[in-house]
């Protein structure tokens, strides 16, 4: 790990934790590590950590997790860390979109862990993030699809998918867009088959990784590009 100050031993018993994780073969792809302190601020990452967000030390270091993620992120992560904090878990894990590069001009998608640092007295120190990426930035992989984007998605697919994404429930995109339940769920089935996701947060995080979804906007809309 890199930035100031030396590893408590609660914290590197939670960074012990993600470590097994890793070896417990968990994790699919290379992952890397940061440590928070109780406000969510960076205080210290691996190597890793800062290449995968195309950062160095120092632009990393102090700011909020949240800045390196996509927009929604306090929505879908709040509750996770409000958790951890109340100590009603120790762990969680969830699928996110980062943001790399110092504009944050290229997402990817993967599943960030977070782990609990408490002190002797039980208060909460830090906690300890692990990320996943799907896929690595820069792999033809991850960079074809926005070289070569095409017209995959229909009017009603791309409403559909910007509801999802900004984390409206069935009966909401049901009563906005003048469907039925089963009508919302065949769209997003036809969508989860086209992207290859097996869940709506999958299917978040695909989008975004293709740069179907716009970034730094909310709540998020689909590319012209990407419509019929």
């Amino acid at each position: 790990m890199t930035g100031p100050g030396p590893l408590n031993p609660a914290r590197a018993a939670a960074s012990q934790q993600a470590a097994d994780l890793r070896a417990r073969g968990r994790v699919r792809r290379r992952a890397c590590t940061a440590n928070l302190d109780p406000e969510l601020r960076i205080t210290s990452a691996d190597p890793d950590f800062y290449h995968q967000f195309g950062r160095s030390p120092s632009d990393v270091c102090g700011r909020s997790l949240y800045e390196l993620l996509h927009p929604s992120a306090p929505t879908v992560f709040g509750r996770h860390f409000t958790r951890l904090t109340e100590r009603r878990c120790n762990r969680f894990a969830e699928r996110m979109v980062g943001l790399k590069g110092e504009n944050g001009e290229t997402p990817f998608s993967g599943e960030l862990v977070g782990i609990a640092v408490h002190q002797s007295d039980d208060r909460l120190s830090g906690i300890v993030v692990m990320v996943q990426p799907d896929e690595e930035a820069g792999e033809p992989a991850a960079t074809e699809p926005l070289k070569h984007r095409k017209a995959i998605l229909s009017k009603l697919d791309a409403l559909v998918l910007e509801g999802v994404a900004s984390g409206a429930s069935t009966v909401q995109l049901a009563s906005r867009l003048y469907l039925s339940r089963q009508g919302v769920e065949y769209h997003v089935g036809l969508m989860l088959r086209t992207l290859k996701a097996p869940n709506r947060a999958a299917l978040v995080a695909r989008a975004h990784s293709m740069g179907m979804l716009t970034v730094g906007h909310w709540p998020p809309r689909v590319l012209p590009e990407f419509v019929k």
